[in-house]
């Protein structure tokens, strides 16, 4: 079933949260939220979504690079060392 996701730019939600090793709800969070972008199809009843692979790696690397910046220090400052 990997080969199914590697070849197509498009996913279903299953496939993107999958793509993302999250759960499904959890890509749909990210959506309402704003932070991925994701495509509702029309001309259904219920809300069904797509997502670009372009798009979910781009959020990826937002949230990795968010993370680096956002880091606490690992190391304290020599002020604060008692040793």
């Amino acid at each position: 079933m990997e080969s199914s996701i590697a070849g197509n730019d498009w996913m279903t939600t299953a496939e993107g949260a999958r793509y993302l090793r999250v759960k499904h709800r959890t890509l749909l969070l990210w959506v309402r939220q704003g932070k991925l972008k994701g495509y509702a199809l029309s001309g259904t009843k219920r809300r069904v979504w797509r997502f670009r692979r372009a798009d979910l790696d781009q959020a990826l690397l937002a949230k990795s690079t968010d993370s680096v910046i956002m880091a606490p220090p690992t190391v304290l400052p020599k002020e604060r060392r008692e040793f």
